[in-house]
């Protein structure tokens, strides 16, 4: 079969689509874009907001109208929450949540009708969908089995998924529903990973999950410890870790980052809000003052570090004074740029319960206001380091007539396409010239 791929979210989901891709393309089946003609289309779907599933369902128009006759198999978050609403959707056959999308390749290798494209692959294998009511206090969901998955291809850098679920519920967040309680994989199948990952070439791995800092809670190991012994390992040059929680980032893994061999300047740390009121509504396990506090230890230890923070726009309940509370908070920080969300309603969330509802306008000019103070953040971040010499991997993708590279503090550079320096880390002092357009810089 030919098959294509489309990915919605996050880091996480990317290395769950490469690890699918693998071991399809294993199975003998061909692998094509998704612009283009396929017998099957998979798409791996988000629900984090409203926007993310309405992207999902334009992708999923997308491939039927691409090849009306070709089946389409959606797997995920979007999934295992509204199973029931995808498999309605023109051309969709098969509906797999997190819980069951691992089964997809053994489907495709063992479907005797495959050939036979008015055959659904399988329609009775859907998602269990959870019940959304009161989640907090449902009994924990049976935990599906751990294995880290991992994105290659012709990238430098590569997606290793080292945890899966999340406890906390937040209140505006649907992720526990879609992936369950918190679970990770153990120190050694994650170095076996990793080992795999530096014979493939990758020179830089990225560490994903939803609440990576949770990683090894319920077997006794740690994420200080996993970074300890990644470390290690030969052949990778670079590590990130992709985004950690204030409150489960502690001083020993800060100190630890700012003196390792490998792990580099760059932090991805959620905020949300910078009210501690708001961040009570919505469930958060820490405080605008502990959140300096490793904003701050970050800077001191790391003073070119780039820190990101992740912020919701329009949140139920929250004030104009307490949105003004975030912006200034914002503006105190060692910021580098944020990724801004805009609220909206999870089925199933316990912020369905607040009273105070942010119209849909106010939520958007809070997002536009979000979004101009993170490119004011970013403009200063960048001026700061011009002059600087900084470590920059070249990535293999062209970009027109260019090539692109991140440094270790996650600048973007481009340079003229040369594929000498396809996977090479070079030290170069930045200067305007080098840095690649602004509407480049997305992940």
């Amino acid at each position: 079969m030919r098959i294509a791929a489309h990915t919605l979210g996050c880091k996480l989901n990317y290395a769950e689509t490469s690890d699918l891709l693998r071991r399809i393309a294993a199975s003998g089946h061909t692998i094509v874009d998704f612009s283009q003609t396929a017998d099957l289309y998979l798409i791996n779907t988000c629900t984090v907001t409203a926007t993310a599933e309405k992207k999902c369902r334009n992708a999923i128009s997308q491939a039927h109208r691409t090849n009306p006759e070709a089946q389409i198999a959606v797997v995920g978050c979007f999934a295992q929450v509204a199973a029931e609403q995808l498999k309605q959707l023109p051309g969709v056959s098969l509906v797999l949540g997190n819980d069951r999308k691992h089964l997809l390749p053994a489907l495709l290798q063992n479907q005797e009708t495959l050939n036979n494209q008015n055959t659904p692959i399988n329609p009775s294998i859907q998602s269990n969908p959870i019940n959304p009511s009161n989640p907090i206090n449902q009994p924990p969901q049976p935990l599906s089995p751990f294995t880290p998955q991992y994105s290659l291809g012709d990238r430098t850098r590569s997606f290793l998924k080292i945890q899966d679920g999340c406890d906390y519920f937040c209140t505006y967040c649907a992720i526990p529903l879609a992936r369950g309680r918190s679970r990770s994989a153990t120190i050694a199948s994650t170095l076996h990973a990793a080992r795999e990952i530096a014979r493939s070439g990758a020179r830089e791995i990225v560490l994903t999950g939803v609440n990576t800092g949770t990683f090894g809670l319920h077997n006794g190991e740690t994420l200080l410890d996993l970074l300890r012994a990644l470390d290690t390992i030969e052949g990778i040059a670079r590590y990130r870790i992709s985004s950690i929680e204030p409150n489960l980032l502690t001083p020993d893994i800060i100190s630890f980052i700012a003196s390792s061999r490998a792990f580099l300047p760059h932090f991805h740390i959620p905020l949300q809000a910078g009210s501690d009121h708001v961040l009570q509504l919505m469930h958060r396990r820490y405080t605008t003052a502990l959140y300096r506090e490793k904003a701050e230890l970050i800077h001191r230890l790391m003073p070119d570090a780039c820190i990101a923070a992740d912020i919701l726009a329009g949140f139920n309940g929250e004030t104009e004074p307490e949105f003004r509370s975030t912006l200034q908070f914002l503006s105190s920080l060692p910021i580098a740029y944020l990724h801004v969300f805009t609220y909206s309603d999870r089925p199933g969330t316990a912020a369905l319960r607040l009273p105070e509802k942010i119209p849909v306008a106010v939520r958007h000019e809070h997002t536009a206001r979000l979004l101009a103070l993170s490119a004011r953040l970013h403009r200063s971040f960048l001026n700061s380091q011009m002059g600087q010499s900084r470590p920059v991997l070249w990535e293999s993708s062209p970009h027109g007539h260019l090539m692109h590279g991140l440094t270790d503090n996650y600048i973007r550079l481009a340079t003229p396409y040369d594929p000498t320096l396809i996977n090479t880390i070079q030290t170069l002092t930045l200067t305007p010239s080098l840095l690649a357009d602004p509407s480049d810089f997305s992940d």
